[in-house]
């Protein structure tokens, strides 16, 4: 982590249940603007997005990149999680809901404002999606890396679907260390480097060999999860080139739908299902920073 980058932790408070809560910023962090990432189904938060590989410094640490734009940037790991509470539950997609709520009460309070820009992947996506839904005037602006909407076509889901009997008889999922290696060459190898992909294993599997089960049951049964017409705020979708997780025809469908015109669909060429540490990563952070950092509309109509 570089010198001038602080890391902090909280805890927030579900209930009865713990959420771990990390945030990293620049220097200060006040009168930052403040992104929020959420994790999908088998990366807990900071081996998706404060991930160290070996002798490459804060290269692949999304949390360090954004705070060095200037960012205050947040991350949670959902309940079942990382350090966060492991419990009975099977932490599924409307769930994360309350988990993000629960760290609402910190946010306001570390940075005065009520407003933030949220980035979603995978089912972290679908997550922040339904965060979004419920409470649209909590968002400032929104993007959805690896989205899948209704799952019609998508050669990742169906082979997933052959597995759903077993995530539904357990709220655990069994994580397996080459499964995780290989969500990076799945979709086209070459996209991402080796030494990445085995460092996310490593950090993964560092809190355990499981995970919740219930966004695999939910991207294979009940999608979609999300309604397009709910999400009256700036989005953004950027999909990986070679992402099997859902078809272009699918995410065009949703993106003609949302109703706000500030919105954008970006296709990602040499890039698959994790877009933020594959080779072209500075591909990625070009269209990111550009739709986060948008000037605001000055025409009346946006009043």
């Amino acid at each position: 982590m570089a010198s001038n980058i602080t890391g902090q932790e909280f805890w927030a408070k579900k209930g009865d249940v713990k959420l771990f809560v990390f945030r990293k910023f620049k220097d200060t962090p006040k009168n930052k603007p403040v992104l929020v990432l959420i994790h999908g189904s088998s990366l807990c938060a900071l081996p998706s997005y404060d991930l160290r590989v070996p002798g490459r410094e804060s290269e692949y640490s999304m949390m360090d990149i954004c705070a060095a734009r200037g960012f205050d940037v947040w991350t949670i790991d959902h309940e079942g999680y990382g350090r966060s509470d492991k419990t009975g539950s099977n932490s599924n997609i409307a769930m994360a809901v309350p988990d993000i709520e629960a760290m609402l009460p910190i946010l306001k309070q570390e940075t005065g404002q009520d407003k933030y820009s949220f980035y979603g992947q995978s089912s972290g996506a679908l997550r922040a999606a339904a965060f979004a839904q419920a409470h649209p005037e909590r968002i400032h602006r929104i993007i959805f890396d690896a989205f899948v909407w209704t799952g019609e076509g998508s050669p990742t889901l169906t082979k997933r679907r052959e597995g759903l009997a077993e995530y539904r008889a357990s709220n655990r999922r069994k994580l397996e260390y080459k499964n995780l290696v290989g969500i990076f060459s799945r979709d086209m190898p070459g996209t991402s480097e080796d030494a990445v992909a085995t460092a996310v294993a490593d950090a993964q599997m560092s809190y355990g060999d499981s995970v919740p089960s219930g966004t695999f049951v939910d991207m294979c049964s009940i999608l979609p999860v999300v309604a397009p017409e709910k999400l009256p705020m700036p989005v953004l979708i950027m999909r990986g080139a070679h992402d099997g997780i859902a078809t272009m025809d699918d995410l065009l469908k949703f993106f003609a739908k949302l109703p706000n015109d500030d919105k954008q669909f970006t296709v990602m060429a040499g890039a698959g299902h994790i877009t933020h540490l594959s080779l072209n990563k500075d591909r990625f952070y070009n269209t990111f920073f550009s739709f986060l950092e948008m000037p605001e509309r000055k025409d009346k109509a946006a009043h």
